[in-house]
This record gives C-alpha cells, structure tokens and sequence, in this order.
C-alpha cells in the first residue's frame, strides 16, 4: 500500500469584521481550491490519477488534502522553486493557472495562502495581495496552427465555440462566431475536419494555450488514399513538365552533388 503524505492549504484572512473559519467561507472559493489544487498535482492526465482525500479544519481555514507520498514530494519542490524564483513562467500551463487562480483569490479577498506539506516542517509558499504570481506575458506570442479530429459538439449559449476530438491533444475547445455557425447548412457533428485556429504559444516550450483558441476556417477533411484524385493531379502536372528533362533538371536541383 502507498504511504500516504498530505498538503495543507491555510487561508488567513477576514469574512466582514470576522476572522476566517470553516463556517464562514464561502463553498465557491471552497470548489476553487479544491479544482486548482487538482490542477497543481496532476496537470496533464486525470483519468488515472491516485485518490485525493480532502478536509477542512479549523485554525483560521486549514484545506487538507491526502494522497500518496511520492506525489507530494514532487509537489513540495514544485513550491519550493515558486518561492525561491518568485515566479510561475517555468510551470506548465495548467499548473501556472492554478497558482493564478489562487492569487486571483488573494487579491480580491485580501486572503492569504499559506501552503504546507508533510514534506518540510516550514511554510513552503505564501501567496497574499502582496505577491504577484503571474505569468509574463512576453513568453505568450500569438501563433496559427492546424488540428485534426472529428467534431463533437458545435454551439454554445453565450459563446459560440466547437469541439473537435484530436488525437495528438484530447478535445479541443475552439471559439468561433455564431454568425459561422447559423451559416452551416449541413450538420457538422461527428465527421472528421481539419482546424485552422490562432492562440497563444509559449515562446520557450512550444506549449499552446488551449483556452485562447479562436477558428479561422473549417476545412473538409479526408484521409482516406483516392487513387481517382491522385491520378488527376498527376495527369494536371504532366502538362507543365511538358519539354522538360527530368535528369537535368534533378541535376541542377542538387547543385552538382552526385547521389
């Protein structure tokens, strides 16, 4: 069985003219806490990630949170190199995010975060109005890329979007207009289509920011080999080689380099 280690989140701060307990913070900054610290330890897959305990205790508002040693260990260094570089802009998108949301919190409710684990005795991160854990936005350039899948969902009440099933990056969400939308005729669920989108794109781990996706165009998309297809492309191309000396012109392609 795994040795189980455990992190603790302390909020200090006031609720009105009271100080913080668990009977008087709010269950949204509760359900906040709860999906960042999610997000903090396991960023990329959930889908088999180990069990994670949680409880609240008082002493000012102490979020305690269990799960196996070898996690919290990688955790606890996590914050530690936070702490020392006074940074988030070596984190990984999801985990940035969390410490982001966290801060977001601090600053509109004058709270402070005081993390711990089972790890270290002292107080390994404090994140409080005063601290300014934001990603640099000089390391988020724009860029255009392409995706593949098919699309499983189109629509949305306030904000339009789609979302297309990829397998080199899960389930994209995209926004896009509405206008785009109404003008599609045919139905567009479940069929395979390629993505032109923009978003945001780390300028030192290529990493995208799959939340700042915007559509450019939808393109029909088939894989499947049509020999038909190819051969009229080939049928087009003769024309234009028409005259021309194949071995020439390899020759000349290669600069003289004899294979």
């Amino acid at each position: 069985m795994d040795k189980i280690g455990d992190i603790e989140i302390k909020v200090v701060g006031k609720s009105g003219n009271l100080e913080l307990k668990p009977d008087n913070f709010d269950i949204k900054h509760i359900a906040r806490i709860l999906q960042n610290v999610e997000d903090l330890l396991f960023p990329n897959s959930k889908k088999d990630r180990p069990l994670i305990t949680y409880d609240i205790q008082e002493g000012s508002v102490r979020h305690i949170f269990k799960t196996p040693i070898q996690y919290i260990i990688g955790f606890s260094a996590i914050l530690g190199k936070i702490q020392d570089s006074n940074s988030i802009d070596f984190l990984d998108l999801k985990t940035a995010r969390a410490i982001e949301s966290i801060q977001e919190l601090s600053l509109q409710k004058n709270y402070e975060f005081q993390f711990h684990t089972s790890v270290k005795d002292n107080i390994e991160l404090s994140i409080n109005p005063n601290t300014k854990f934001f990603r640099s936005e000089n390391i988020w350039v724009d860029a255009e890329f392409y995706f593949y899948g098919v699309l499983t969902n189109a629509g949305g009440k306030n904000k339009a979007n789609i979302h297309l099933d990829t397998n080199d990056h899960g389930s994209l969400i995209i926004n896009t207009d509405k206008n785009f939308l109404e003008g599609q005729e045919n139905n567009l669920l479940y069929k395979k289509f390629g993505v032109r989108a923009v978003g945001k794109q780390n300028l030192d781990s290529g990493e995208l920011d799959t939340k700042s996706l915007k559509l450019i165009e939808l393109i029909n998309y088939n894989p499947k080999f049509d020999l038909d297809y190819l051969n009229s492309l080939i049928a087009k191309a003769k024309k234009n080689w028409k005259g021309v000396n194949t071995d020439d012109w390899l020759s000349n392609l290669r600069g003289g380099y004899d294979a």
